[in-house]
């Protein structure tokens, strides 16, 4: 597991703060020499000290929605957006994907979110820089050229070149963020950023190497994952990006998933060079892919059973909802299973007000359902010997 002091926050559990909330004096956007976005980072950096200082707001709350902001200071969202990220470098705040900007106030802990389009464009121009040899204090191309050079908009190759800044590696000698003359500032620099290139990981990347550390330090080959819910909140995640994170670690070979209470099993320790050997249960348990095939096809053959004996061709079949609760299944299994019976000329679909799903021909029953080959595993050893 990473070192970092990650949280998970729960959008439910809180508060957003309202526009109609900040009384602090709004900034002068009319007379200024640097661009707005510079100006309004610097108001909302003092708005959050100022109202934390006096518990108007505290950390965790959610700042106002940049729609919400943009409106509020009478500029477009794009603008709103390039201010966040600004403070959002100095670490008073931190934004996470379908969650919103959090106030941390500084605080040691950070959201684990996707890499974001300026952090790949950071470590393009840290390359750049390297590549055409730049000396200290020689001028680098406007922010334009740079942006053409490493395939990126201009908006965010000049945000990473604001960064760097930031950062101390270059040095900006205009007013504003449109005009060029950014500045190698020295050597010294230059060598703290000549290891060689990586491209930035993906967050799926670096929680498919936080599960191996997990299996690897708390499971042994047999042990059962914990559910995916629970996998979430150990790395700090959500649910999408841990079911992602999976899917690469059972091509590897190193997970077995099967379907319902049997779960993920690991049968090969990450970072071994040793060949998985084949355990019984893996040659007993059908794939998940094949289950879920037999769970379909399953369906489909019932459904196919219910419309022989008891509809006609023009009938109309009940809704999604009505067949789930009447088979016990999930809305997603019967329209998949729809679809399919659709694409074998069975069924249907019509919209509007008199819409549905529509028999077009009677299918024949009898036909041999795939068959499921999952068992419990403590069944696995009768068959040790067969």
């Amino acid at each position: 597991m990473s070192e970092n002091n990650f949280i998970l926050p729960q959008k439910a559990d809180l508060i957003q703060i309202k526009t109609s909330d900040i009384d602090y004096e709004l900034p002068d956007l009319k007379n200024i020499s640097e661009s707005k976005a510079v100006v309004i980072a610097r108001w909302l950096t003092d708005w959050i000290k100022h109202d934390l200082e006096c518990g108007k707001i505290a950390v965790n709350n959610l700042l106002p929605s940049k729609a919400a902001l943009a409106y509020f200071l009478g500029v477009s969202a794009g603008t709103i957006q390039n201010a966040v990220r600004y403070i959002e470098d100095s670490g008073i705040v931190c934004s996470k994907q379908c969650i919103g900007t959090l106030i941390t106030g500084g605080a040691d802990y950070s959201v684990r979110k996707l890499t974001s389009k300026r952090e790949t464009a950071i470590e393009s121009i840290k390359r750049f820089i390297i590549e055409n040899k730049f000396k200290a204090g020689q001028k680098l191309p406007s922010s334009r050229n740079i942006a053409e050079t490493i395939s990126c908009s201009a908006n965010t190759t000049r945000l990473a070149l604001e960064y760097l800044c930031s950062a101390g590696i270059l040095e900006h000698k205009s007013k504003t963020a449109k005009e060029s003359c950014w500045i190698l500032k020295s050597n010294e620099l230059k060598k703290s950023i000549s290891a060689p290139f990586k491209e930035p990981k993906t967050l799926v990347s670096k929680v498919e190497k936080d599960l191996k550390d997990y299996i690897k330090n708390n499971l042994k080959i047999g042990d059962k994952l914990p559910a995916h819910a629970e996998l979430a909140s150990i790395l700090k995640v959500s649910i999408k990006t841990t079911h992602d994170a999976l899917k690469t670690l059972i091509d590897e070979g190193i997970l077995l998933p099967r379907r319902g209470r049997y779960g993920t099993t690991v049968i090969k320790m990450p970072y071994s060079s040793e060949k998985s050997t084949e355990r019984k249960e893996m040659s007993i348990f059908a794939s998940a892919q094949d289950t879920a095939f037999y769970y379909y096809e399953k369906t489909q053959n019932h459904i196919k059973k219910m419309i022989s004996e008891n509809y006609e061709i023009g009938a109309k079949l009940p809704s999604i909802i009505e067949l789930s609760k009447q088979m016990d299944l999930s809305p997603n299994t019967i329209r998949k299973a729809f679809q399919n019976l659709a694409k074998e000329g069975y069924l249907a679909f019509s919209r509007g007000r008199y819409g549905g799903t529509f028999v077009i021909d009677i299918p024949e029953t009898g036909e041999e359902t795939f068959k499921w080959l999952a068992v419990n595993p403590q069944y696995a050893e009768v068959y040790k010997n067969y």
